[in-house]
């Protein structure tokens, strides 16, 4: 064999023992990495639909919230706005026509601390006014309450008015009246937590 012949057998040798070296390398390699199995994906697509379910969920609550919200910021500046009205009259008038034409009592002089108009109940030191029964008759029969249909809203919400009066004075001479007015939402889906202003005016 001369020196030519030896070398290119050398080097054919050489040549395939890289060659196998870098293909068992490769083949190590791809054995040590793993793709997902179907166990894996599958619960991975539970929990991701879970986390879905839940997310769904929160919306219609969320709306449902902002709803009541909106309506009890509502009822409570009807509220407001009714008592400064109630409160601007002299103490001496027993009725007055509010702006919405509603004809307002303001209590009898006669009667002295005892409550006149609608029902009230006392729950944790607070007044409220009981919005369980029939809504009480227009004046002159009653005239402590009556229902109010908001124009300006699209939804046409309707709430009930009541109020209540205490008068305190000594031989038929008023010298305060103390007001507890409350407004409830009408209709509507669900329970809608009365909104209930409790104030004294006096001389």
């Amino acid at each position: 064999m001369d020196g030519s012949h030896w070398w290119a057998v050398a080097t054919d040798q050489l040549k395939r023992g890289i060659e196998a070296k870098v293909q068992f390398a490769i083949t190590t390699h791809r054995k040590g990495q793993r793709g997902f199995s179907v166990l894996e994906m599958l619960l991975a697509t539970v929990i991701l639909l879970v986390g879905l379910v839940a997310v769904a969920q929160l919306a219609p609550v969320s709306m449902l919230l902002n709803y009541r919200n909106r309506t009890d910021s509502a009822a409570l500046v009807f509220a407001q706005r009714e008592l400064d009205q109630i409160l601007d009259q002299p103490l001496t008038r027993s009725s007055f026509v509010d702006a919405l034409g509603n004809t307002c009592q303001l209590g009898n002089a006669a009667s002295l601390n005892v409550i006149q108009g609608s029902n009230v109940v006392v729950v944790n030191n607070q007044p409220l006014i009981v919005f369980g029964a029939p809504n009480p008759p227009l004046a002159p029969t009653n005239g402590y309450g009556f229902t109010y249909q908001d124009s300006t809203d699209q939804t046409e919400t309707t709430y009930d008015v009541r109020w209540a009066v205490i008068i305190s004075g000594n031989a038929g001479v008023v010298s305060s009246k103390r007001f507890i007015l409350g407004v409830q939402q009408l209709g509507g889906n669900g329970y809608f937590q009365p909104v209930t202003l409790d104030t004294v005016v006096g001389r």
